[in-house]
């Protein structure tokens, strides 16, 4: 499986407030504040003069190196790029602040045996930007660099996040989208009958119980028998059957 991530890192509202002027250029939200714009052929033929230079970076040139020390002069920048194949690849990162490059750019290829690290290019530079991790996590997973695999996935990204007028508002609607597909699947789960827990009434029994036809009705019916069985313990077949004639005059 391949990664590719070639973009500028920094404060997700200043991104986009930077970047205004640039007609092809999106900003993809990260976790902790942080932004991505990612710098396709064409968004880096709008920042620069389209003379690339060799050395670490696939893609640089003194003019871009310009227009980073101008966007650093408002608050710290990154540009990074990673290109893996099968587990196997490199990083390459460098940050800008106060209107000078301050820090690599640091370049190392990475075999797939090397394992997660923090001194990982990536991860040294999301550090220096004031990222934090978790112990579940490094960097580069705790700020959302895994949500895509290639260039053309962060360029739909960032344009889907183009209604949220900032990073606030881009926050509210995700942490809303979370909360709303946590209830539809609390929703579904309550009609699917659990594997780990008996059930001493089958799908057909429960039918002539209620006297209903096939429908998810059964699978609720099915799974509320196996939630009493967890609070109460075993029921007999006309414990079971009561119990649910009770919880179906209860809906």
């Amino acid at each position: 499986m391949s990664y590719v991530l070639r973009g500028v890192v920094g404060g997700f509202d200043h991104l986009r407030f930077l970047s205004d002027d640039v007609p092809r250029a999106v900003v993809v939200p990260l976790r902790q504040r942080l932004g991505l714009l990612p710098v396709t052929d064409e968004v880096f033929d709008e920042l620069t003069d389209a003379r690339r230079e060799a050395g670490p970076f696939t893609l640089m040139s003194p003019a871009f190196a310009e227009r980073l020390e101008d966007w650093s002069r408002g608050g710290r920048v990154a540009y990074v790029e990673a290109d893996f194949w099968g587990g196997d690849g490199s990083q390459t990162a460098a940050l800008w602040e106060n209107g000078r490059q301050t820090w690599g750019p640091e370049h190392a290829w990475i075999p797939a045996t090397a394992g997660p690290c923090e001194d990982w290019q990536i991860n040294a530079m999301l550090a220096r930007l004031g990222a934090v991790g978790t112990a579940a996590l490094d960097l580069f997973d705790a700020v959302g660099f895994g949500q895509e695999r290639d260039m053309e996935g962060w360029r739909w990204a960032g344009v889907r996040a183009l209604d949220a007028a900032d990073y606030d508002a881009w926050e509210a609607a995700r942490r809303a989208k979370e909360e709303a597909d946590a209830r539809a699947a609390a929703e579904r789960d309550r009609y699917v009958r659990r594997d780990d827990v008996p059930v001493v009434l089958d799908g057909r029994a429960v039918m002539e119980v209620l006297g209903i036809p096939s429908s998810p009705l059964v699978g609720a019916a099915i799974r509320h028998l196996q939630e009493v069985h967890l609070e109460r313990g075993s029921l007999t077949p006309d414990e079971a059957a009561t119990e649910l004639r009770r919880w179906a005059q209860s809906l």
